[in-house]
């Protein structure tokens, strides 16, 4: 699924700012909160792909 992998991307290109942002650097941690922000927004378009593909399987 393109959206999980889209998904996952995020998570791991956000993990050496999350370590800066650890280490007491404040840009870092501006951009953990924004890409913080994508994550979400990714993993509620992979909810609404997991209920369409659920949809179309019961109907």
């Amino acid at each position: 699924m393109q959206e999980y992998e889209r998904l996952k991307e995020l998570v791991e290109s956000a993990a050496d700012d999350i370590a800066k942002a650890s280490g007491g650097n404040k840009a870092a941690g501006t951009r953990v909160r924004k890409a913080m922000q994508d994550i979400k927004e990714a993993a509620q378009t992979v909810r609404k792909k997991i209920l369409e593909v659920r949809s179309q399987q019961t109907a």
